[in-house]
């Protein structure tokens, strides 16, 4: 550590009352702004000083600023392990023993965390967090590199190493210090396409008048603005924090005085303690990704027709619609979503053999991987675990519930469909207040006793849907379905397989068919605007594209 750096941070941290390593955490953040903009400005000819300087600030945020000697050593061994797993080791094993490696050495650290039980003292396990699935992932592109490409989807053939990495490269990828700290962990290929600046190519045949404005000869489009907002952003949701969490504390749903209030107040101040909760990290999260936007990593490509820029390659956080989600998977997926797209494309779709549909086992698999990254507090397991079941229930309600209130093409919503708009919202923020509230408490007795305060309603709810949608009841309403939609399911599979189908569509297989046209698109579009020249399958082609999505074939 710095001579005398604790003096520096010690009277904002009496100011506002958090400890010191929090208020060094949350200037790290925003020490990574300039740094960012000088990183910005080294030469694109000369990437090697890039990772030099990479390198370098790393070292000082863990050793400088955090004195954190042991934690530079715990991220030293798993890169080293990793990066000799992945070079040493062939076959379709290689990418699940570095697994292994990288959770089994992480969960030491955990371990040790939990001993100290410190909240208020910045250790290595939430930098080993993001490393684990940045190491992970890398091991996976490697593995992926060496199949033929037509095993591969295109999301694995986009990330896919074709060529192993320098070991100067490999280390600025894992030091890369605007997101060290706390994320967001993105794929190596990422980073070499950004270190190389083939990350800023320009379509052929663009417009010049909307290629995005450059200084000087730099290819790295200008990302001040759009950075400050993240930063401006960042610093605003902490302040809220700040304010809330004075009157919204955790340990007040343990004290004898929360039984005082009704059942329906009760429930409100256990959802405003997770609201809350999740200002800090909205926060913080957004404070790294505006550090990540200004040194370019953020870029994401632009709209040949608009010229508008995109910087949302490293978005981790969308506040606006998770607050506003109705179902789980809106809230889930707006939520640490670089870890949603690791856990989805390295656990998720790799759990599930070839030629198979991933279905709730994969979904278990991947609840329970999330959980043991966290860590080892039970909360994290029983939140988890009542997440999948979540999925499930929102899964069904989708499927079954939600085409009554469409036309039976499902192109239009009928008179009542904002009735079923305000009544999901309300359902789905209610049973989340629930789910994550041992996310936040961590303790088994303690998250069993908040639940038992307001009479395990969650639980309760989401029994009696699993029931329901077991019982003859789902028989019925597919009946129904079947009926109100028939003449708009008498299409050949084939004749949907050319265009979107409807959301209006009863059968699963419709639903799943619509679902994979939406990836679709939603990859092209993504690809366009990276610099890829796609255009949307038709006929035979999207069939087979539909069919690899699926992972079977099409009747």
């Amino acid at each position: 550590m710095l001579p005398y750096i604790n003096a520096v941070f010690e009277y904002p941290s009496a100011l506002i009352g958090a400890s010191v390593d929090d208020v060094k955490l949350i200037a790290s953040f925003l020490i990574s702004y300039p740094l960012a903009a000088i990183l910005k400005r080294i030469p694109d000819s000369q990437p090697w000083k890039k990772n030099v300087f990479i390198i370098l600030i790393a070292l000082f945020y863990l050793i400088g600023l955090f004195d954190l000697w042991d934690g530079l050593r715990t991220l030293l061994y798993s890169s080293v392990g990793a990066y000799a797993i992945a070079y040493y080791v062939d076959g379709s094993l290689m990418p699940w023993i570095a697994f292994i490696f990288l959770m089994g050495h992480m969960s030491i650290s955990h371990i040790y965390r939990q001993i100290l039980n410190d909240p208020q003292t910045v250790d290595i396990t939430s930098a080993q967090m993001v490393l684990i699935m940045k190491l992970s992932a890398f091991c996976w592109n490697v593995h992926d590199g060496r199949l033929p490409q037509e095993q591969l989807s295109d999301a694995q053939k986009y990330a896919a190493i074709t060529e192993f990495p320098s070991l100067l490269d490999y280390t600025g990828y894992v030091c890369f210090f605007p997101a060290l700290l706390i994320g967001p962990a993105f794929d190596f290929v990422d980073y070499k396409r950004w270190i190389d600046t083939t990350l800023f190519d320009v379509p052929p045949g663009t417009d010049p008048s909307k290629v995005p404005p450059t200084r000087k000869k730099r290819k790295i489009p200008r990302s001040g603005t759009p950075a400050t907002k993240k930063m401006l952003a960042g610093l605003g949701w902490i302040f809220l924090f700040v304010q809330l969490s004075s009157y919204y504390y955790p340990a007040d749903l343990l004290e004898d005085s929360y039984m005082e209030y009704s059942l329906p107040r009760r429930v409100f101040i256990m959802h405003m303690i997770g609201f809350t909760a999740r200002f800090k990290y909205y926060g913080v999260w957004s404070l790294t990704e505006g550090a990540c936007i200004l040194s370019g990593m953020g870029y994401n490509g632009f709209d040949a027709t608009t010229g508008k820029v995109f910087w949302d390659r490293l978005e981790n956080i969308d506040p606006w619609s998770l607050e506003r989600a109705q179902n789980s998977y809106g809230y889930l997926g707006s939520w640490n979503k670089n870890t949603n797209h690791w856990l989805r494309n390295y656990v998720y779709l790799r759990v599930t053999p070839k030629g198979k549909k991933p279905g709730f086992r994969a979904s278990m698999a991947t609840f329970v991987t999330s959980a043991f990254w966290h860590g080892f507090y039970p909360g994290y397991y029983l939140s988890f675990v009542l997440g999948s079941f979540v999925q499930t229930v929102a899964k069904n309600f989708r499927r079954y519930i939600r085409p009554f209130f469409l036309t039976p093409d499902g192109s239009k919503p009928t008179p009542y469909k904002p009735y079923y708009d305000v009544l999901s919202w309300f359902a789905t923020q209610l049973t989340m207040s629930f789910v994550v509230i041992p996310f936040i408490i961590l303790g088994f007795g303690d998250s069993i006793k908040v639940w038992s305060r307001v009479y395990f309603y969650g639980a309760v709810l989401l029994a009696t849907s699993l029931a329901f949608f077991a019982s003859p009841g789902k028989a019925l309403l597919v009946k129904k379905l079947k009926a109100r939609n028939r003449p708009y399911v008498t299409r050949t599979v084939s004749q949907e397989a050319v265009r979107p189908p409807t959301l209006g569509l009863s059968s699963d297989l419709g639903r799943d068919i619509e679902e994979a046209v939406q990836e679709i698109k939603t990859e092209i579009e993504t690809r366009r605007r990276r610099g890829s020249v796609v255009t949307m399958p038709t006929g035979d082609e999207l069939r087979r594209v539909i069919e690899s999505k699926l992972g079977r074939k099409l009747p």
